[in-house]
């Protein structure tokens, strides 16, 4: 029920309503004075005649009156609704007039209204700044598949301009097999303006009570090439640091062995200085030929071969290994595994070797493993310094040890991830150390 009027709330009658109903009395009484007059006085039939005559000519000028006082303020709410009716929020009526109530509520609506259709064009340029923004391709399709909305990503896919697109149907943009199938999924494509490879994503949607689709195109061919164009970057980065470092010593201790066996005659001690060079070329030439070795075991995994492998007799044997310090093995429940043990054996033995380097000298290091879920969880953890603040410890040749390769945990997460696990560096809670944490899924 509508809310009743403030003046009704206070128990009194609205000022308009007084206005009519005195009005109304008001118009009513010359008409009741001459029936008063001619009830109670004996006059001839002339002076009756014009006492009627007047009481009509007063009647309808008050009627008049009447009709100008109620009719002009309806006009002005008339007013209001209308501009209302028509989008026009800016209009406002003036208030504590006769319709002071009901001028009132339509200034409260018109506000609203207004406030409402300013956050609609807000929110209607943000999505539109958003939608030009994605890389992604976005077309909107009505309940005819006849297109109605796209992003400038979707214009240059098409290689068309947007006013010949808009009411075409999702046939003749070649875009109805797209929508058909599965919601998402990932196909090779050949579009006007770009082929390649594709994420098809598709929903149905639903506005002013019509139907219609929603349809998003994702070129993850670009995105494989730009990681694959930065990865080689940063290997060729990598690569030419310490390709580098070894070559420039061997140039310049080459360089200082040829100018020494162009002297004549040779100095007494070259034989000392031709033996220190070339010990010198011969280390860093050793360096180099490890540093490359270790490449190509990161570069050349082997597919895993999985077959069971009982967890306890795995950690137990690697544990054992270790004759720099005695790794304490908390045994857990019994577990197997689906997993090649030679690669698992390899990523376990790179993540115990870190564990005794950091705890070293006086630290301990235990290993442990538990099932978390539908996961096999083997924890290696020590009581060195902690893991360094770096987001590239995984990121392969990166190392903080000197000596160190750089490749012992890039190994061991590639090994967990072609299992379907993953490895994890994180340092203890509460304690001094680091935990590493290889998990791999356990069969169903």
């Amino acid at each position: 029920m509508p809310a009743e009027p403030a003046a009704l709330r206070a128990g009194r009658m609205p000022r308009f309503e007084r206005r009519v109903l005195l009005g109304s009395l008001l118009v009513a009484t010359p008409g009741l004075l001459v029936a008063l007059m001619l009830a109670q006085a004996a006059w001839d039939a002339s002076l009756r005649w014009m006492c009627i005559a007047a009481a009509v000519v007063a009647t309808l000028l008050l009627a008049r009156w009447q009709y100008r006082r109620v009719v002009f303020p309806l006009y002005t709410l008339s007013g209001l609704l209308e501009a209302l009716r028509q989008g026009d929020y800016s209009l406002r009526g003036v208030q504590g007039g006769v319709l002071g109530d009901a001028i009132y509520d339509i200034n409260a609506l018109a506000e609203r209204l207004q406030r409402e259709r300013l956050e609609f064009e807000e929110s209607s340029y943000l999505l539109g700044k958003t939608l030009a923004a994605l890389d992604s391709a976005v077309f909107v399709f009505d309940e005819g598949l006849r297109l109605r909305l796209l992003n400038p990503a979707a214009q240059r896919l098409l290689d068309a301009e947007r006013h010949r697109l808009f009411g075409l149907s999702a046939a003749e943009l070649g875009l109805a097999p797209l929508l058909e199938g599965p919601t998402a999924r990932l196909l090779a494509h050949v579009f006007p303006g770009r082929s390649g490879r594709f994420e098809i994503r598709h929903a149905a949607l639903r506005s002013g009570g019509r139907g219609g689709q929603l349809l998003v195109v994702n070129d993850v061919g670009r995105v494989l090439r730009e990681e694959e164009r930065a990865a080689w970057q940063r290997l060729l980065r990598v690569l030419g640091h310490e390709v580098n470092n070894s070559l420039a010593p061997i140039q310049s201790m080459a360089g200082t062995l040829a100018t020494l066996a162009a002297r004549d005659p040779l100095p007494d001690d070259w034989r000392e200085d031709f033996r220190g060079g070339l010990e010198l070329i011969g280390h860093r030439a050793e360096a180099l030929g490890r540093f490359l070795s270790s490449y190509s075991k990161l570069a050349r995994l082997p597919p895993p071969q999985p077959r069971a492998v009982e967890l306890a007799g795995l950690v137990a044997k690697l544990a054992r290994l270790e004759q720099r310090l005695a790794v304490v093995v908390e045994a857990g429940e019994p577990l197997t595994l689906q997993a090649d043990p030679d690669q698992l054996e390899q990523a376990l033995i790179n993540l115990l070797r870190n564990a005794v380097e950091a705890a070293l000298p006086g630290g301990g290091v235990r290993v442990r493993w538990r099932r978390r879920d539908e996961r096999a969880c083997i924890e290696v953890e020590d009581d060195g310094p902690g893991p360094p603040s770096s987001d590239n410890l995984f990121v392969p040749f990166f190392t903080t040890k000197p000596g160190g390769s750089g490749i012992g945990l890039a190994l061991a997460r590639q090994i967990a991830e072609a299992h379907d696990g993953g490895v994890s560096l994180l340092p203890r809670d509460g304690a001094r150390g680091a935990l590493a944490t290889l998990w791999l899924p356990l069969p169903p």
